[in-house]
């Protein structure tokens, strides 16, 4: 039996509906027409293997990776990357108003960056597999908990790519090949950092190897010993200090490879430059800056002018955000402190002082809380970046329908080409 495919769930799979049960079928695009097995069957809904491909969409390409279908770390390369974007916009429009009831008065052309060797930041499985030869590095196989046994990564930036078999056969090569489970990658504008994890003493043949790799790839080692606060550089210890820019607020940003910074510097800058546009701070104003990182937004508001609090659960992250504003010489303007936005109240954002304005930048959990405790003189101005449709869309709600905002734009930015990731930024103004 064949089917026409309707849409693309969250996860790029296509939805059809045969006698009014939800069908998701892996590796289906919409309008084709498709036969299908299911594997997994449930009373309202059912998810199947694509058999046979009967009438194919013109958004269908060729997958550019070899490993693609095996390799879990991307899910949409068999789509068109304009036809990628499209479905995003429409994921973040249904969200919207199917759980936040809310419709924006604008939508914002789509934030577009390189599509392929753009992930600056990246954590590789290691495993020693005998039956497959030995050591595999890589992303886990898609659903699974195996490592894919990979050779090359299209979405990587090229030089670190070309470096998946030299490490495989480096980490085979040390003294206990099982106790490096994980390699984290950390690209910047004058290094290039690799984290290894390491749970065992390293023998000084294992040192040797390492340096003798580190200058024959023109890396960074930094060695993990358990948490990502116990990463400390190895070798060479002269390397350039590991920082991104953001050139158009003369913004330089040291961070140590364990930080949290955006995985894709291309999108991030646009990013970065659609918020300040939105935001529009003004000398003399206000401005918080919530969920602030290591000041990502928080600096190029004060490059601006206007005088920001950049708040953050994470001490260390406050700190490092610290040190960034006085790196940019922008100490006088950008404040930070330790809050846990997850668990604010009305009394806490009452001692904070009057605001003009938000940026607020929350994790995919959202602000559920902080939306929440929004009252009394409230800022004529809210810049949302959100990296979850639903919980944007559930916060857009509480904004717009209990506290008096208007959702005057959203648009997203396509921080993951090739996943179903959705990225986007709304701005809200009070009506």
């Amino acid at each position: 039996m064949s089917v026409i495919i309707e849409s693309l769930d969250h996860e790029g799979r296509g939805v059809t509906h045969d006698e009014g049960k939800a069908i998701f079928i892996n590796g289906a695009l919409p309008g084709e027409q498709v036969e299908y097995t299911i594997y997994r069957n449930k009373p309202s809904f059912a998810f199947a293997h694509l058999d046979k491909l009967l009438h194919e969409s013109f958004t269908r390409v060729k997958p550019r990776c070899p490993h693609y279908g095996v390799c879990g770390g991307c899910s949409l390369q068999h789509m068109d990357e304009a036809a990628q974007v499209s479905a995003k916009q429409r994921i973040l429009e249904d969200n919207l108003w199917h759980i936040g009831r809310v419709k924006p008065d604008q939508l914002l052309a789509p934030i577009h960056g390189p599509a392929w060797g753009y992930r600056y930041r990246a954590r590789m499985s290691v495993r020693l597999v005998v039956k497959k030869g030995g050591v595999l590095v890589g992303f886990h196989e898609r659903k699974s908990g195996f490592i894919a046994d990979m050779h090359h990564c299209e979405v990587l930036p090229p030089r670190i790519a070309r470096l998946i078999d030299p490490l495989r056969a480096l980490i085979g090569n040390l003294s206990q090949p099982d106790r490096f489970p994980q390699i984290e990658i950390a690209v910047g504008e004058d290094v290039d950092v690799l984290v290894l994890r390491v749970m065992e003493t390293l023998t000084p043949d294992d040192e040797m190897q390492l340096r003798a790799f580190a200058d024959q790839h023109q890396i960074q080692w930094w060695l993990q010993t358990k948490g990502p606060d116990t990463a400390l550089p190895f070798y060479p210890l002269d390397s350039p200090a590991l920082s991104y820019r953001l050139p158009e607020f003369a913004i330089e940003m040291p961070f140590k490879p364990t930080e949290f910074t955006q995985v894709n510097p291309f999108v991030n800058r646009i990013l970065v430059r659609r918020a300040l546009a939105l935001l529009d701070p003004q000398p003399g104003e206000r401005i918080a800056d919530l969920f602030c990182g290591l000041g990502n937004f928080t600096l190029p508001i004060a490059r601006r002018g206007a005088s920001v609090v950049g708040f953050e659960g994470s001490t260390s992250l406050v700190a490092r955000a610290a040190l960034n504003s006085a790196h940019n010489g922008l100490s006088d303007r950008a404040e930070f402190q330790v809050q846990n936005l997850f668990e604010v109240s009305e009394q806490d954002l009452a001692a904070w002082g009057k605001f003009d304005k938000l940026l607020i930048d929350p994790p995919r959990d959202g602000a559920a809380e902080l939306v929440k405790a929004l009252n009394g003189d409230l800022p004529t101005r809210i810049v949302y970046v959100s990296c979850n449709p639903a919980t944007l869309a559930r916060d857009a709600n509480v904004l717009v329908h209990e506290k008096g905002y208007r959702m005057m734009c959203v648009g997203i930015a396509n921080m993951f080409p090739h996943t179903t990731h959705v990225e986007s930024i709304a701005m809200f103004e009070r009506t």
